[in-house]
Order: structure tokens, then sequence, then C-alpha cells
């Protein structure tokens, strides 16, 4: 079992356990410990989003990587992607995001990218926490010129905006586009607007004036309809909400009306099968993904395989099975021709190339797709809890999915991030889903209130 890290790295509250200075340097000498180990080069990217607390996990890490005597490159504030990017980019040994990601200000959290530009996998994990909590670097203390030594990477944002550029079809401008884009107060407010403006777009940018403690506060990926009130009030083409470490992406149409990443994913992956560059004609989600989306493939000529929720699961099945195409419904969208992880600017290019393409509206894009009526209810608990271990839990969730048949799915599992219980009901009676959602929540607090 893991101590540290969840389903995307360690996370927690800053300068609370296990996101405290004393872990981020440890968590930093093991890695340092495992780059040396394998007898490679001896360089750590470190990069981070716009959060209060990034300073000072920046510099534990740092801190605790250059003890072991391997040297660092900082490029400051940047998206996610564009770590990994700068990662296999700058040939380093890995790379280090300080995010949170879509949590809010006072959270923090270590994500760590392998060489090769792909999220660490567990078995490496595993073994970080070994390091973390055992007494076998204690003793390797390089001295003098063996000391780490740290280099910035000062035009790490221009490098990564070159590369974003590269993925949009060379023949095609967005002269014609007027787009609202929220970035979050997160890391994408350096690159995002030069991204779209260099490529001919007329921007309206909101939430891009980060002061540490405002990334995703009421905008970006969370809050779209501030996003999408803007496209209405101004009648632009599209609205583009980013995540705050820029991994994920939810779009409004230019009625204002929201695309989630499933309307997104379809509208990608019929593209993909039409130039026959979909692989396998199949396209990977995880169990959060809505039911009219696998219609909509089936229907298309492909098929849809569904991971566990988290985008480093979609991504582990791609390789794993030879798949180019994959995402969650909230908006990580992976296209692996392009990177290595979720990407919520690239994805974003991806399908202005496609409404340009066919030239037609997001809107009209849209309606390739029709969901089902879903229902996301979130139980916070005092402590993590176990619904298996409720009295008459499962028997009461067996009987609401065999009251739904084929028609419908439920899925109740804890967050990896946060002690929250997610419970997700799907089916065609919207009032019936709404119902059931409420009564396993019902079950869940009472469980959680006779706990405490």
């Amino acid at each position: 079992m893991k101590r540290l890290f969840g389903t995307d790295g360690i996370r927690g509250v800053a300068n609370t356990y296990p996101m405290t200075t004393e872990i981020a340097m440890q968590t930093g000498r093991a890695l340092a410990f495992l780059v040396k180990d394998m007898r490679r080069g001896h360089r750590i990217v470190i990069g981070k989003d716009t959060r209060l607390s990034c300073y000072m996990l920046e510099n534990a890490l740092a801190a605790g990587i250059c003890s072991m005597g391997v040297d660092i490159l900082l490029v400051g504030p940047l998206p996610t992607p564009g770590i990994a990017f700068i990662t296999t980019s700058m040939r380093a040994d890995a790379g280090v995001v300080i995010s949170a990601s879509h949590n809010p200000f006072q959270d923090n959290g270590i994500k760590i990218f392998a060489r090769n530009g792909f999220k660490l996998q567990d078995e490496l994990e595993l073994e970080i926490e070994s390091l973390v909590f055992s007494e076998k670097m204690s003793t390797l203390r390089p001295v003098a010129e063996e000391v780490g030594r740290a280099t910035r990477i000062d035009d790490a944002k221009g490098r990564y905006i070159v590369s974003l550029k590269n993925t949009f079809p060379q023949e095609y401008t967005l002269d014609a586009f007027h787009i609202v884009l929220d970035c979050a107060n997160g890391a994408t407010y350096g690159v995002a607007p030069h991204v779209f403006e260099e490529l001919g777009a007329t921007v309206t940018t909101l939430s891009a004036e980060p002061d540490g403690t405002n990334i995703n506060r009421d905008c970006g990926a969370l809050h779209p309809e501030h996003m999408a009130a803007k496209v209405r009030e101004l009648g632009a083409d599209i609205g583009i909400a980013l995540d705050g470490d820029g991994d994920r992406v939810i779009v409004a149409d230019e009625h204002g009306n929201i695309v989630d990443g499933d309307h997104i994913m379809a509208i990608c992956a019929a593209d993909l099968l039409s130039r026959k560059k979909l692989k396998k004609k199949t396209l990977v989600a995880t169990v959060m993904s809505n039911l009219g989306l696998e219609e909509a493939m089936r229907r298309l000529g492909g098929t849809m395989v569904r991971t566990q929720v988290g985008d480093r699961y979609v991504v582990e099945e791609m390789r794993r099975s030879g798949y180019s195409f994959g995402g969650e419904q909230s908006g990580h969208l992976v296209f692996l021709e392009h990177n290595t992880t979720g990407d919520g600017i690239l994805a974003a290019l991806q399908l202005l190339a496609v409404m340009i393409k066919k030239h037609k509206p997001l809107s009209e894009l849209a309606t390739i797709m029709e969901s089902f009526p879903q229902v996301l209810k979130n139980v916070r608990t005092a402590e993590k809890i176990n619904t298996a271990r409720i009295p008459g839990f499962n028997k009461k969730l067996q009987g609401l999915e065999k009251k739904l048949g084929t028609d419908g799915r439920i899925l109740v599992r804890p967050s990896g991030t946060e002690p929250v219980i997610r419970v997700m009901v799907e089916g065609r009676d919207a009032d019936l889903i709404n119902a059931m959602a409420d009564e396993l929540c019902e079950m869940i607090r009472r469980a959680d209130t006779a706990r405490v």
C-alpha cells in the first residue's frame, strides 16, 4: 500500500503532512538517489503552478535533490504538460511538478515524470516512498564540487509555446476566431494567451492575474460558467477554460453552452477516425465517461475501452495496448502523437482545427454525442471510509443497479486526492437517478456520522 502517493502524485494541505518541507526534501533526495542509481544523466527539472506554497516546496525539493549531487533545472510557473515536454526536450532524468491541479490554493502536490515524459509507474513511486521512510540515504552526503547545481531555464515558456503551435495544422490560422480564455489564475497565464494570439485569434483573457491564493477560485475548468457567460456577452466563437496546472480543458460553444471532455473526445475521435489516425479505432476513457460516448463511438465504427479514474491510467492503457487517443470527462485529453500527458491548451487547438476543417461551429459538432442524464455527488467524510463495510450498502447498491438495468450505471468510489466519496449515477430518467444518488449519499453520511 502506498503511504504518500495517490492517483496523481503526493497531495494534501500545504505545510501539513504529507505536504511538508521535510517530506518534499526527502522526496527530492529519494528521486535523486534513483536517478544516480540508474546511472543515467544527473539533471531533474522542477516546475510549479502559482500557489503561494510553491516557493516553500520548490526550495525544499531543490535542496534535497542538490544534496544528493544531482543538478536541477528550474523553469518556474509552467503547465504540467509543459514540464513533461521540457523534461524530454532537455534530456533530463526526471521532471517534478509542484501543483495540486484543480484543488484550492491551500492544497499542493508533487507529481513526477520519468525521463520519457510519462508519469512514474506505481513500482517507482513505492520505491521512492521506501527511501523516504528509510535510513538508506542518510549517510550519502556529497561535498564540495559534488553537490548539485541549480540552473534557471529562462526560455522554458517560449519553448513550450512553440511546441504547442507546432501541433496545429500549418495551413490553418485562427484569424476568424474570437476566443474567451480562462486561465484559472494558474500556470497557463503566461503561456495560453500567447499561443492563441500568435495563431491569429482575438483573445479575451479571464483570470490571468495570479496572486498566490486565487488559483481555481470561481474560475477555470472547475467553474466554466463564468467563461460561458462572457462568451454570450461578447458573442465570441468559443470559450476555453483551463485548470490550475493546465492539464485539463472545458469549453463553451458560441451560444455559451458548456461542452465537457466527453463531447470533445467524441468530436476529436470522429475526426481521427475519418483520417485513419485513431489507432485500432479505439478511444480510451474512464469509468466516469458517459454511456452516450460509448454509443457515439459504436455509431462511428469505433470502440471505447474504460480504465479506472485518473489520466495516468488512461495513458498506461494507451501505451500497453497501442492506442493513440484518450481522456476523461473532466477534460484531461491525451493525444499521444503530440504529448505524453493531458494538455488543455493542446486539446483546445485540436478541437479548433476540427472546427476549421469541418467549417462548422462547435454547437453543431457537439451534436455528435447525446449524453445520458448523469448525476455526480460528493460526500465529504471525516476520514477515509470503506463503503463496502457500511451495513446494507452493497445490497442497496445491487438493488438499484438491477433497477437501472442496461440503460444505466452506478459508480461509488473514494477520491484519490481528498477525503471525499464520489457517487455517480447514470440513466435515462433524471428524477430516478437523482433519487438513487441521494439515497446512497445519505447512507454514507449516516455511516460517517456514526463513526465520529
